[in-house]
């Protein structure tokens, strides 16, 4: 049975992660963390890492960048993998998840969902394949609550196409205050916010009187709390590294 700490127990992720956890046999929430305690969580919640005096076999984050910091000192002090899912970070933050990885076990990505990950590797072959002849855009849909932009998913997409072109592409976030042509060498990224959109993302590969078009649309957050749970289960046993979904689905 893995013991789980989760941190940001009291948000949205948090208790979708606590009501998935009833369902299975191999995990258990043993304490949470948030500086907002609702009241609701059959387990202790602490206010900070700080104040955590339960132990588990692995950490599930679903909270804030601003607790990144202490997650990871208490996770190293303790030698308690970590499952990253929180989106947001800064390159200085990402640079930290890794030097971390060095002491205890890591599971980062920006998405834990399959879906997007298989979506992941289909971008990188449909690049080898068309980036020659072909412009590349990336569109990404979220909820009207989602406070950072980009989302992570698209970032991480961009990086996966990026991974297959020989000369280093340019993120064009936003063209409203341009009056030129498209660069080749860019990838265009943008943002839609509005609703409940669980999340949407597409890649658009565009050529002459041709487009292809790659997405995956999230019907609820239970994909991403199913995805979590089960790296939670794969990383208890590791002891020290850097470990994404495709590590997890070898």
């Amino acid at each position: 049975m893995t013991k789980i700490i989760l941190s940001g127990c009291c948000g949205k992720m948090g208790t979708v992660i606590s009501n998935l956890v009833k369902e299975r046999g191999d995990c258990e929430i043993v304490a949470g963390v948030d500086k907002y305690d609702n009241g609701k969580c059959s387990f202790k919640v602490f206010p900070r890492f700080d104040d955590v005096s339960v132990q588990a076999d692995v950490i599930i984050d679903f909270s804030n960048p601003d607790v990144l910091n202490d997650m990871l000192s208490f996770a190293k002090s303790t030698g308690t993998p970590c499952v990253i899912a929180t989106t947001g970070y800064n390159d200085e933050q990402v640079n930290l998840i890794k030097e971390a990885s060095r002491e205890i076990a890591v599971f980062f990505t920006f998405n834990m969902s399959i879906g997007i990950n298989l979506m992941t590797e289909l971008a990188k072959k449909a690049t080898q394949v068309l980036s020659d002849t072909f412009d590349i855009e990336i569109i990404e849909k979220h909820h009207n609550q989602k406070i950072d932009a980009p989302s992570g998913t698209a970032i991480m997409l961009a990086n996966a196409v990026s991974s297959k072109l020989e000369t280093p592409p340019r993120y064009e976030y936003d063209r409203h205050s341009k009056r030129t042509k498209r660069e080749k060498a860019e990838i265009g990224i943008h943002s839609v916010r509005g609703g409940t959109i669980v999340g949407e993302h597409e890649i658009i590969f565009a050529g002459h009187d041709e487009i292809l078009s790659i997405k995956h649309q999230a019907m609820s957050k239970e994909i991403f709390a199913s995805g979590a749970l089960n790296a939670a289960v794969f990383l208890s046993t590791k002891t020290t590294g850097l470990y994404e979904m495709s590590d997890m689905l070898k």
